[in-house]
């Protein structure tokens, strides 16, 4: 049977007393601000949060929309989707594009000298418009039957991971726009038959980013990292509260 959960890290962990660069992912980022316990366990004491099962077929979605739109990428022509939604833009073609995806050994990277973080993200992709100005582009893959949106409260998790990768576009000089879109893939299951074959509805929404939070939190990020003590179980997060029932029922 494969190990899923490799316990406490000894690696890569924030050193106070360390004068390195100390690299941040957008995802550390989204714990941090879901659970600042969690973040401190994970990044300063190497106690992360069991992981979930990959989402393969998510996945492989989200490799054949990269394949789809590098062939646009290529010829430096619109996208159907992007001209049935009147966005005046094609994908941006860069040397780095291949390396900005990576989400293990790439990213986009920015060091951030006040707290001495390298902040990195991962992108599924971005559009240009004729006046060179950038739009971030992410996707995401489901199975629901009602329409697709990005309202519900869970997700201000796309919303913040939006956000993120605007902010570390301009802070690499980059002219960024403040709409992203989201490419969003939903699989229709009121088909007859599978037939080996799954069909899906695709729905672009735009949003209007705002990274204006960005800047405090990475502080507070280095503040919380910076003392001695773990923070307080975090009352919404669910982990936190998993913790503090096994602890009860063991006293009992």
């Amino acid at each position: 049977m494969s190990k899923y959960y490799i316990g406490r890290k000894i690696r890569n962990l924030f050193d106070p007393q360390s004068k390195s660069p100390f690299k941040l992912s957008r995802s550390k980022i989204d714990l941090f601000l879901n659970c600042p316990r969690c973040f401190y366990l994970d990044r300063r004491l190497g106690v992360g949060q069991p992981p979930g099962f990959p989402f393969t077929l998510n996945s492989a979605v989200d490799k054949l929309l990269k394949k789809e739109f590098d062939i646009y990428r290529n010829k430096q022509t619109v996208h159907p989707l992007m001209e049935a939604n009147g966005i005046k833009a094609v994908p941006f073609k860069h040397e780095k594009l291949s390396l900005w995806r990576d989400a293990l050994h790439g990213g986009i990277e920015y060091l951030h000298t006040q707290t001495n973080f390298l902040l990195s993200g991962a992108i599924d992709d971005i559009w240009v418009n004729p006046d060179g100005q950038l739009f971030i582009v992410d996707y995401k893959s489901t199975s629901k039957e009602n329409e697709v949106s990005i309202d519900a409260p869970w997700q201000i998790s796309y919303k913040r991971q939006m956000e993120i990768y605007q902010w570390l576009f301009r802070r690499n000089g980059f002219n960024v726009s403040s709409t992203g879109y989201f490419v969003y893939c939903n699989g229709l299951t009121d088909r007859d038959t599978f037939n080996a074959k799954l069909d899906f509805n695709i729905k672009i929404i735009p949003y209007e980013g705002n990274d204006s939070w960005l800047e405090a939190k990475i502080v507070e990020m280095h503040k919380c990292l910076m003392i001695p003590e773990i923070p307080g179980h975090g009352a919404d997060c669910d982990f936190c509260t998993y913790q503090k029932i096994i602890k009860e029922v063991e006293v009992k």
